[in-house]
């Protein structure tokens, strides 16, 4: 079993910067590929970003790619997104979520989700 936390949503104008961290505990924790997925009011929920257990490779939703940043401390099992030049359609809850591997998270899919993190983007 593996738990995700979140945390770092925030009310921020657009142009600002927010980082979420998503701390992951359970004995397998550290060998899962993590990433982050959204949904906004009345959308469907979407993959952001993903990172494999080792943190070499990175993945990125055409939205995103160039403005948010994953990355991964392995020591303390800790997962961040780094959210630069917010946009309104940002907006969203933003959900840490584990797998065995990147393409899971990348089609959708995953073994672990976190409670979610509100992000707030105003114009």
């Amino acid at each position: 079993q593996v738990q995700l936390v979140e945390s770092g949503g925030g009310l921020v104008q657009a142009g600002g910067s927010l980082r979420l961290s998503c701390a992951a505990s359970g004995r397998t924790a550290s060998s899962h590929a993590m990433g982050w997925f959204r949904q906004a009011p009345g959308k469907e929920r979407e993959f952001v970003a993903a990172i494999s257990w080792s943190g070499i490779s990175t993945y990125y939703a055409d939205s995103v790619k160039g403005r948010f940043t994953i990355s991964r401390h392995a020591a303390k099992n800790t997962v961040y997104l780094q959210m630069n030049s917010l946009k309104p359609d940002d907006t969203a809850d933003y959900y840490c979520a584990a797998a065995l591997n990147p393409s899971r998270l990348r089609s959708g899919e995953h073994d672990y989700w976190g409670q979610g993190t509100q992000v707030t983007v105003s114009s």
